[in-house]
């Protein structure tokens, strides 16, 4: 039996997403008519689309054209200053605007739109940075989970031995020393 579309665990998605924070420009035509330059940073993208965080709504199926900041994967030395960006410009449509705090007056918007017409180039360079961010989240992550295991495997040990140092302190007090009788050689062999 095949899994079933868009049910609970299936990702619907055709490209991977990767959670990123790019700067990027949305331009597009809100409500009034008015061409509206948006500066924004993106949330997660993929080489089908962007979700990014909009002040104005833009009704879905509106064209919009985005620039996107892509670093460097690998900073280079650059002679003169930092390691320069790739600019990405292209066209996409607005998938979902729905509001941020779900109120009926929000202050402002999770915009999603999907990349229009992108050349194979850039699909490329996009599917390359989203692959080598989630590989460099994934070497964050076990790097920490390394992290936690190990204090947790050193804490355990602490408490171990403590416990072990206060049993044996309990154990051996001198009142107790001297109100229990030793067994001496002589009398454990008489004692059989």
């Amino acid at each position: 039996m095949s899994p079933r579309k868009g049910g609970p665990g299936i990702e619907r998605r055709r490209s991977i997403r990767a959670d990123a924070n790019l700067s990027m420009r949305v331009e597009g035509q809100p409500l009034n008519g008015d061409l509206t330059k948006i500066v924004t940073e993106s949330q997660n993208i993929s080489a089908s689309g962007v979700y990014c965080t909009s002040p104005h709504y833009l009704a879905p199926l509106s064209k919009v054209a985005l620039t996107i900041i892509l670093p460097n994967r690998a900073p280079q030395k650059a002679v003169n200053g930092p390691s320069p960006r790739r600019l990405l410009k292209c066209d996409g449509i607005v998938v979902r605007c729905l509001p941020s705090d779900g109120k009926a007056r929000p202050q402002g918007y999770q915009l999603a739109c999907s990349f229009v017409g992108l050349d194979a180039r850039h699909r490329d360079v996009i599917e390359e940075y989203v692959s080598w961010r989630n590989l460099e989240s994934m070497g964050r992550a076990l790097d920490a989970g390394s992290t936690r295991r190990a204090t947790v495997r050193t804490a355990r040990k602490t408490v171990r031995a403590a416990s072990r140092t206060a049993t044996r302190s309990t154990q051996r007090t001198p009142a107790k020393r001297a109100a229990r009788p030793r067994a001496t050689r002589a009398g454990r062999s008489a004692g059989r």
